[in-house]
Parts: C-alpha cells; structure tokens; sequence
C-alpha cells in the first residue's frame, strides 16, 4: 500500500523525490513520476508466468524510472490439490517504463528465502522511507492443501527494490496476521494495519516511530465486518481506509486515523472492460498530483461459477483461479469515496 501522497506533515520526509528531478548512480536524468490512466490497458497486467497476479503494492522506482507493482504471485494454472496453488507463492514484479500504458513481467523479489524450506509468501507492502525501501509482507512455512499454518509478518529492506534483506519478524496480536498496510501518521508515527484472523478477521493496528519496532494500537481496530487488506491513505481532508470483503471493497473514513466511519462498498458492480467482471479486491491506492488510482486485482473468470452449487473440494478449475491486475480513479463525492472503473472505457 505504497502511498505517494500521505498527509500534509509527512509530505516531505515521504516523497521529497516525487518533487524533483531525480539523477540515477549512472547519470541518466529520471523525470518525476506520472500516470497515464486514461491510456492504460485492461487489464493492466496478467502475470505471464502462472496467471495469478494479485495483492498489488505500486511504487515508483526513481532509480529506474519505472512504475514498479509488487504482487503475491499465485500458482493458477499450475494444477493442484485444494487452495495449494496459494501457497509456495513468490512476490512477483510488473513494471512500467511508459507511465502505465505498457507493463513487463520484471522477475521475483530475491531475499526473501531467509531460512530453508518451502515459504509462501502473500500480500506485499512496499514503501521508501529514510533512504531505503522497506518491505512487510506476509510469511508463512510451507504448503497447505487447506487454508492453514501460521501466518506472520516480516520486514525486510533493500537499497534497489530487488535484493532484500530480512530484518525481522513483526510480534503483532496473534501468529494468524496477514496482509500488511502502512501509512505515516501526521505526528510521524508509522502505522501498520493488517488482517487478524484470529479475531474475527478485523483489521488491527501497531504503531513504531522508525518502522523496526512495533506496538500494538488497539482503538484503532475496524471490527464491525469480517475483511481483509487495510489499505489507508490521507487524502482529500481524511483518512479512508479500504479493504476487501471478497465481495467488494469496504470504505471507512476518519479525522484521526483512530475513529472509523463505515461507507458502503465499492466496485461491487462488475465492469465492463476486459477482465473486470467481478468484484474488485485487495486495494493499493497511489496519490499523485491529488488524483487517486487504485489498483486491485479480479478474479476475472469466476462469473463462470457465479451459482450456489458450485462447490470444488479437491481441484479448483483454471478459470475459478487465475487473477488480473486492475486501475482505476477514485473521487471523493458528498463527502464519500466513489470509483466509477468503466469511467475511461466509456469515454
């Protein structure tokens, strides 16, 4: 949940390289960063190598010039038994060279295999702060046919957005937390929301002043609905927090970052364009110029089994699996958050 705008007073020490001309170690002049939504494809991108791109992070690579999305890299057209093609997941990279309007399969993250055995790895956030990029992600040991297994998650950091190193794992409110946002709060605390499945599956929160070590901040948990993947980002006045009920995105808004005030959900409506037939989930919002793009993921090919019958226990076909990446624009209209994501098809 990369933010490029956050708030007003942690404007500077976020995004001080949105605001200049940036020099690459080479020499090459690298521009300030624009999005070109009006251009962009749909889907925006489809992971080349199992077709199951999901869970997006959007950052700008200033050493590269380069719209970068971390995903969790999803097994779909591998066959498998049960949920097992969500599991042995790498964090793939997309990325884009053209403001958007082209995307290329950049590779995985490396790193990340800090012990020995099979790890799955879920649900990326990846942001720049202090003179490095940081990543909190999801981790659990090995594969299950079922969901199951512990859940934590980590911290790692790298000086160039492929080579990471592990820096530790995160003691939050139980061993079943997964799908970490974070944002920096006007005061210039880090916090971090996430997804406790081991209560209710609420979003909760822990707060740290250098992203290292972390307390747990318990008035700000959203507990009114089941969801995951808090997304937060300051913008327009507000705090929004966005997550993913699997049935459309939820939307609460707060002054404070503590007090949430539920709205209805978005992109509950399928779309129109390629691949956007369904619920939008997992959300990453990108703030720049005071324009917000989301970005989610769909599964694409599920109105296929849009029925109450369907039911797979062993193997799940294909099609009921694979995901794409989407964008969209967000307005904030009569004080709510809407997303129109046919808008530019239309036009």
């Amino acid at each position: 949940m990369n933010k490029i705008l956050l708030n007003p007073l942690a404007m500077v020490k976020k995004i001080t390289w949105i605001l200049i001309l940036s020099v690459c170690a080479a020499g090459t002049l690298i521009s300030q960063p624009k999005f070109d939504i009006e251009n962009a494809p749909a889907p925006l991108y489809r992971d080349p190598i199992y077709d199951g791109a999901a869970d997006p992070s959007v950052i700008w690579n200033e050493g590269t010039g380069e719209w970068w999305i971390f995903y969790t890299q999803r097994r779909a057209s591998t066959p498998s038994q049960g949920v097992s093609w969500a599991y042995g997941t790498a964090i793939g990279i997309a990325a884009s060279a053209d403001n958007g309007k082209t995307w290329y399969y950049k590779g995985v993250s490396l790193g990340l295999d800090f012990e020995g055995g099979q790890l799955t790895f879920w649900a990326p956030e990846v942001l720049q702060a202090n003179g490095e990029y940081h990543m909190f992600v999801t981790f659990i040991r090995g594969i299950y046919h079922a969901w199951g297994g512990e859940r934590h998650i980590i911290h790692l950091t790298s000086p160039d957005l492929i080579n990471w190193t592990f820096r530790s794992q995160l003691e939050l409110s139980s061993d079943q937390v997964i799908d970490p946002g974070v944002i920096q709060m006007e005061d210039g605390t880090w916090r971090i929301w996430y997804k406790d499945e081991a209560d209710g599956s609420h979003s909760k929160a822990a707060d740290s002043k250098n992203l290292y070590e972390w307390k747990m901040v318990d008035e700000s948990s959203v507990t009114d609905r089941s969801h995951e993947a808090p997304n937060v980002i300051f913008w327009k006045y507000f705090y929004w927090l966005l997550g993913d009920t699997g049935l459309g995105i939820p939307v609460y808004r707060s002054s404070d970052g503590d007090n949430w005030e539920p709205q209805e959900l978005i992109m509950v409506d399928p779309g129109q364009r390629d691949d956007d037939g369904w619920y939008g989930q997992h959300p990453d919002v990108v703030i720049l110029n005071d324009r917000a793009f989301i970005f989610y993921f769909v599964h694409a090919g599920r109105r296929l089994f849009d029925n109450p019958d369907f039911a797979y226990n062993d193997t799940f076909p294909f099609e009921y699996k694979r995901t794409s990446l989407q964008v969209a624009e967000l307005e904030v209209i009569n004080g709510k958050l809407r997303c129109d994501r046919d808008k530019y098809f239309r036009e």
